[in-house]
């Protein structure tokens, strides 16, 4: 059971919820512990239940959620906020990151992505769809290009450097695996592994990587 990764979701729609709940309850390693739709019964029910990972997903947004994010992180900093949104608005995106959620799937979301999140998340790391990680990077895109401080790519192994050139080229994880022959819980060690050599924390930093030592191209 040690390996089990509690999930907590928050909809204020509860047909909604339930459909997302469907798509991840039968993951072998996933329990649904806490089923949600008032703002009030939220934080009474997370101080009596442990969860992992906190699934919300938001309809509009508001300062009220971005103020329900701030207060979840700050008292329950060991639970991580995973962000599902219709709103891809650049402004809104950076505001909810901002708040405290560490990771946001846009509404192309697939329920592969859906689980890559949760298990990226549940390792300690930032998790952002491919389409929110090209927003992210297009903001930044000059800065990466003048950036002098630049990690050593020599660290990495050749399958590391060929697996972060498919993520890097927008191929999920199960996607990677099948190419490669591998299981999906290996490449998700893989990228764990490129993350903690290189001292990255997000998806979108890994990319930047990539960009500027030339393992993937613009």
């Amino acid at each position: 059971m040690a390996d089990i990764i509690r999930l907590g979701f928050y909809d204020e729609h509860k047909i909604v919820q339930e459909g997302i709940c469907s798509l991840l309850q039968t993951v072998e390693d996933f329990e649904i512990v806490l089923k949600i739709d008032q703002q009030d019964q939220l934080m009474e029910s997370l101080k009596s239940t442990l969860v992992h990972i906190l699934v919300i997903n938001i309809h509009t947004f508001s300062i009220q959620v971005a103020n329900l994010i701030t207060h979840i992180s700050n008292t329950f900093p060991k639970i991580k906020i995973l962000i599902i949104s219709v709103n891809n608005d650049e402004e809104v995106v950076l505001k909810i990151i901002k708040a405290g959620a560490k990771g946001f799937l846009a509404k192309d979301t697939t329920r592969n992505e859906l689980i890559e999140a949760v298990y990226t998340l549940r390792n300690g790391h930032d998790y952002f769809s491919n389409s929110i990680t090209v927003l992210l990077l297009n903001k930044y895109i000059t800065r990466l290009k003048t950036d002098d401080e630049r990690p050593d790519s020599k660290s990495l192994s050749p399958r590391e450097i060929e697996i972060m050139k498919m993520w890097g080229s927008s191929y999920t994880n199960k996607e990677i695996a099948d190419k490669l022959f591998l299981s999906v819980r290996t490449v998700e060690t893989h990228k764990n592994h490129i993350m903690q050599k290189l001292n990255l924390k997000t998806s979108v930093d890994m990319v930047k990587f990539a960009i500027r030592n030339n393992i993937i191209d613009l």
